[in-house]
Formats: structure tokens, C-alpha cells, sequence
């Protein structure tokens, strides 16, 4: 998976064409931590039909506020680099992210 930074975010996400999967994580977050070894399965899963990438929110803050992500785990699809699906909370299973995956490709 590809690390975003604030100094990345726009090439590889903004810019990119076709289906771009950010994982929006923290040390503090304990769900995030839980799901993310599954999201990994994931990239690798669908590595041919989407980019997969996460950012730390730590020190990349405002650019999470910017993307209206305002709690944790937050995965985000961009299709063409426009924002077309926000999952979020505490009960977010990797199911539901593979069923969203799915109905992106």
C-alpha cells in the first residue's frame, strides 16, 4: 500500500485516473489498527483494479478535514480523482469495504 503524505496526496489521489482506495488511519485508533492488516489483503486482492494507499492523520490533520473525514477508521473512494464514497466508524468490517470495492470495478 502506498504512504500518503500532504505532499503526495494530490499526484496520486487528485490526479490519478481510475479507482483509488485511502485508508485513513491513526496510532490512537484501535479499530484501524484492528482492520488494517484485512485492508492490506485487500490491496493485494484487487492490486489490477484499484490503488490502494492510507494516511496517517497524524501530521496530516487539515488535509483529512479538507477530505471531510472527521472520524476514524475512514476508508475513501475516488474515482478519476472526485470522492465518491466515504465508509466510516467503529463498526466498519472489511466486508463492507470489499462489497463497496465490488461495486466500484
Amino acid at each position: 500500500m502506498l504512504e500518503l503524505t500532504k505532499e503526495n496526496f494530490e499526484k496520486e489521489v487528485t490526479e490519478s485516473k481510475g479507482l483509488v482506495v485511502v485508508d485513513f488511519w491513526s496510532d490512537s485508533c484501535d479499530r484501524c489498527l484492528e482492520i488494517m492488516p484485512d485492508v492490506k489483503e485487500l490491496a493485494e486482492k484487487y492490486a489490477d483494479s484499484a490503488k490502494f494507499a492510507k494516511l496517517n492523520i497524524k501530521g496530516n490533520r487539515r488535509l483529512a478535514i479538507g477530505q471531510k473525514v472527521l472520524g476514524l477508521p475512514s476508508i475513501v473512494f475516488y474515482q478519476d480523482g472526485e470522492k465518491v464514497e466515504h465508509l466510516s466508524g467503529d463498526d466498519l468490517e472489511v466486508e463492507d469495504i470489499e462489497k463497496t470495492l465490488k461495486e466500484m470495478l
